[in-house]
């Protein structure tokens, strides 16, 4: 079993000098069986040059993984096609037709996702989850536990913590991406929290469409357990205790 290593490459929270932070989300994972982007934020432009700042390839990307058909999660994904076009593309199976039809045109294999599947060795989707808009988050196996990373957490960033403990009866080191808590009260936010806590996630990192009192509330609860995420941030999960 491997430790990843995950790099902020589009978020609208800065973290690093030098790189543009913009509204939508997207990382880079590497250390598994194959490099993975998950999500290309809203602007390809932006995105290439993060990554280009960072001394990353697009080349380099042999899977991406797209969370929902929302313009800030798949904004650059034209742009990367036009880099690299190897790579394989995990679609929900609910995104337009028309999406679907014009990373096929680009020459990358797409491959529609509805129930929970095996992308990689140790690599999973949650499957399409249901709510107002559909989405699929992944679930990274490593040896301290499972990293799960969410593009906006439609369905609830809970109900899909859930859904990964009943794929995999395993402990969940690491929960990270977009929470999609801006909008909620203080009060649901600590329930929330308390909810997490139960399941027993050890670590978080709230960024993108989590919101600003809801990254202060986790950061309040979890402590040095609490992970700043922004562009260019990089969280090497073998330094998770």
């Amino acid at each position: 079993m491997n430790h990843p290593i995950i790099t902020i490459v589009f978020d609208n929270n800065p973290y690093k000098k030098g790189l543009q932070s913009g509204w939508g989300f997207s990382c880079l994972i590497e250390g598994m069986e194959k490099t993975i982007l998950f999500d290309t934020g809203a602007d390809g432009g932006v995105l290439l040059d993060n990554m280009r700042i960072q001394q990353i390839n697009p080349e380099i990307i042999e899977t991406l993984v797209l969370s929902h058909a929302h313009s800030d999660h798949i904004g650059g994904v034209y742009d990367l096609l036009q880099k690299n076009n190897q790579l394989t593309v995990y679609i929900p199976a609910s995104f337009p037709e028309s999406f679907k039809d014009k990373v096929k045109r680009y020459g990358a294999p797409a491959i529609e996702v509805k129930k929970p599947m095996e992308i990689l060795k140790g690599v999973y989707s949650t499957g399409e989850m249901d709510a107002l808009i559909k989405e699929q988050s992944l679930i990274i196996q490593t040896p301290k536990g499972m990293a799960i990373i969410t593009g906006c957490a439609h369905p609830g960033i809970v109900n899909i913590v859930k859904r990964a403990k009943e794929i995999f009866d395993d402990e969940v080191l690491l929960v990270m991406g977009g929470f999609h808590l801006k909008n909620k009260s203080r009060e649901e936010i600590k329930m929330i929290i308390f909810e997490m806590q139960k399941l027993g996630v050890r670590y978080v990192g709230p960024c993108h469409c989590s919101g600003d009192q809801a990254r202060d509330l986790f950061q309040e609860a979890y402590q040095e357990h609490y992970i700043p995420v922004g562009v260019g941030r990089r969280i090497h999960t073998n330094e998770l205790k």
